[in-house]
């Protein structure tokens, strides 16, 4: 790898977006979620992007939310993702559009697997204290659907409320096929004693075992910043 791409990879930072869009855009919020990566086309330093709804209220219900919603973007340095935040005619959309909105910058600090082909490199040490982020998020096999959503529920369901767990969501580009989970968490020890007990620790032991996913990713990321407001809670 060459000194010049070595710096790129060093500086990308990713932006999750998340939204609860006002009842008179619902209209506007679905076809964001149709347009996909379309919507954040020409876009500055855009490197990857995912338009994602979200289970009832923000969770993890099937039943899919009406008005909440995510974007997943990654740029080339923290300088552009700064300028989609305050500067970018989609985020000005979402402010003006929605009830609630928060913005949380990421840089990555691990990855296991791909996206759609993209895998993302570590820019970033793993903390020895403060805040952590985790992005999973998976391809379900047609013919192991089923069996994959009898492990999910207990799963998702314990990480509602779990010590050190500040902020969850069930995100996905697809109902039941196209699933993924963003939360942030006071620290690498909690997040991994959530990742490694119960009901969590269970499905992917299945998971694995039993090939449920054509593609798959485990990202963790520090976060640089976190504001706004989700699900009623305000985050500075």
């Amino acid at each position: 790898m060459s000194h010049a791409q070595q710096e790129e990879i060093s500086d990308q930072t990713a932006v999750v977006l998340l939204a609860d869009i006002a009842e008179g855009s619902r209209l506007w919020g679905w076809s964001r979620i149709v347009r996909g990566p379309r919507a954040l086309q020409h876009v500055p330093g855009l490197i990857f992007s995912k338009v994602l709804g979200s289970g009832y209220d923000g969770g993890f219900d099937l039943k899919p939310s009406a008005s909440r919603q995510g974007v997943f973007a990654l740029f080339e340095s923290a300088q552009t993702a700064q300028d989609f935040i305050t500067d970018s005619t989609l985020a000005r959309d979402y402010r003006q559009r929605s009830d609630e909105l928060c913005w949380v910058t990421l840089k990555t600090f691990s990855c296991r697997g791909s996206w759609d082909g993209m895998h993302f490199q570590a820019n970033t040490e793993a903390p020895s204290q403060g805040p952590v982020a985790a992005l999973t998020r998976a391809s379900i096999r047609f013919n192991k659907a089923h069996a994959f959503w009898r492990h999910a529920p207990p799963s998702q369901a314990s990480l509602e409320g779990v010590n050190g767990c500040q902020l969850a969501v069930g995100l996905g580009e697809a109902p039941f096929f196209r699933q993924a989970t963003f939360s942030i968490w006071d620290s690498v020890a909690d997040m991994n004693a959530y990742a490694r007990t119960g009901a969590h620790l269970a499905a992917i032991q299945a998971a694995q075992q039993h090939g449920y996913f054509s593609e798959s990713m485990f990202a963790r990321f520090v976060p640089l910043t976190v504001q706004g407001q989700w699900r009623g809670k305000h985050y500075a």
